[in-house]
């Protein structure tokens, strides 16, 4: 008979909580686009009726390995989110601001 989760945390170290905690972290973290519509709950149907596409677009998008910066803003926006170009250096972590800017009105200087 197969336990539950709970039952099965509960007989576990402090430490090994904290591990499996950071292991599950790590993993959500980092998901292809099809792992994190299932993790928000929706199907490729109801994703496609958002974007007013048919649901063969969603999978074949969700297959790409390339695609425009807008697209991806898109399906991200579609499934509740934002979406932001973070570069990672030695020295710090850099957010991209150009790409905030595609599709909306350009700042004008003063």
């Amino acid at each position: 008979m197969a336990k539950k989760f709970s039952e099965l945390r509960s007989k576990m170290t402090v430490e090994s909580r904290a591990r499996s905690d950071a292991k599950a972290q790590r993993l959500i973290a980092e998901m292809a686009l099809g792992e994190l519509r299932r993790a928000r709950g929706l199907s490729q149907e109801a994703l496609a009726s958002v974007l007013n596409v048919k649901q063969p677009s969603i999978a074949k998008l969700e297959q790409r390995t390339d695609m425009y910066i807008s697209t991806l803003r898109s399906h991200i926006r579609a499934m509740g989110g934002e979406l932001e170009i973070v570069a990672h250096f030695p020295d710090g972590d850099v957010r991209i601001a150009n790409f905030s800017e595609i599709g909306q009105p350009a700042a004008v200087d003063q």
